[in-house]
């Protein structure tokens, strides 16, 4: 391992004590992990807090075989340490990555494909804000979904981290962008963002208000957090031969639908998990990202919208935020 820097042998990261509420993330004292070959060390300045290390919390969302137990799937920072078999990479540089865990500490290993560089201008906290929302919503509605120039996009959740990045990546690329949101405070921000029709969830049908804005054709991509009773209301709102990609299932994991609109429209329903994906598939998004999404994160053309900074000992507090619903963005632990 070559390093460059006094690295301790020990750090303080925030661990899950048993699975319940935010008052089981602690503060404790672990040794800092060794990179293995195509691995490097991150000093981490800063890491994003996301809906996974919630469920993760509560005993939902158990790390991969391998992987970290603690939570955190996004960090900023340093390279600290390099691991045999790098080559791109040097002590010092300022990066951001994708990890399968263990973000909320000090020191973190990652795997070389998950490391990008910082964008041009970023801050650490920005930086970390970046990874999991952008690799996500990348796969999902661009790969996955083939969202191309000039088709409707319909993302639920508008105003969280997932939803801010999908309105301006897709807006970017020349598609036009509907949201739901649970608020008119939170249907401005998405507007603000580039969207180009915000429903208000809890005052209007989504499925109605999305055929008026498409002259009754529907959504080309539907990109679904939700779950539940969405399930149905978005086979409705999908236009022949739509795509309906899910990446969560807040509202539930089962669902009653009537699966002759699938075949009536020729619908595609498709998902995805990100985390336990393997080191190559995560390198050719992050391949992807680096050539045709990090040119307009360094114009800011597109940028995370952040919503609160907590330091790394409050993490707990973090949580309760994005437990209340109330977040407009990214949440972000500052790490030092």
């Amino acid at each position: 391992m070559a390093s460059g820097q006094r690295i301790p042998a020990r750090m303080t990261a925030i661990a899950i004590s048993e699975p319940g509420g935010p008052r089981v993330l602690k503060p404790e004292t672990r040794d800092v992990p060794q990179p293995g070959p195509g691995e490097i060390l991150i000093k981490v300045h800063a890491a994003g807090v996301n809906r996974p290390d919630v469920q993760q919390r509560k005993g939902a969302y158990p790390p991969p075989p391998g992987a970290s137990d603690l939570p955190g799937l996004e960090v900023s920072g340093e390279v600290a340490a390099l691991g045999d078999e790098i080559s791109r990479w040097r002590i010092g540089d300022r990066v951001c990555a994708l990890t399968p865990g263990g973000g909320y500490a000090e020191y973190v290993k990652v795997h070389t494909g998950s490391v990008l560089p910082l964008p041009a201008g970023f801050t650490h906290t920005e930086a970390a804000a970046v990874p999991e929302n952008y690799f996500t919503v990348w796969h999902n509605v661009f790969e996955r979904g083939g969202l191309t120039k000039g088709e409707t996009l319909l993302v639920h959740g508008g105003s969280s981290g997932i939803g801010t990045t999908a309105i301006q990546l897709a807006s970017a690329f020349g598609a036009y962008v509907i949201t739901t949101a649970g608020s008119r405070e939170k249907c401005d921000a998405c507007l603000k963002l580039g969207a180009d029709r915000a429903i208000n969830y809890r005052e209007e049908d989504f499925v109605t208000a999305v055929k008026e804005a498409t002259e009754g054709k529907g959504a080309n991509v539907i990109l679904d957090m939700v779950g539940g009773d969405y399930v149905q209301r978005n086979y409705e709102a999908a236009a022949v031969e739509g795509r309906i990609v899910q990446i969560a299932v807040q509202a539930g994991a089962v669902a009653s639908a009537d699966f002759s609109k699938i075949m009536v429209k020729r619908l595609t329903h498709t998902g995805s998990t990100l985390r336990p994906r393997t080191v190559e598939f995560k390198a050719a998004i992050a391949a992807a990202l680096e050539a045709q999404v990090w040119p307009l994160l360094g114009t800011r053309k597109v940028a995370p919208v952040m919503d609160m900074i907590y330091p790394l000992t409050d993490a707990w507090r973090a949580h309760e935020r994005m437990e209340e619903g109330e977040h407009i963005g990214k949440i972000v632990l500052d790490v030092g």
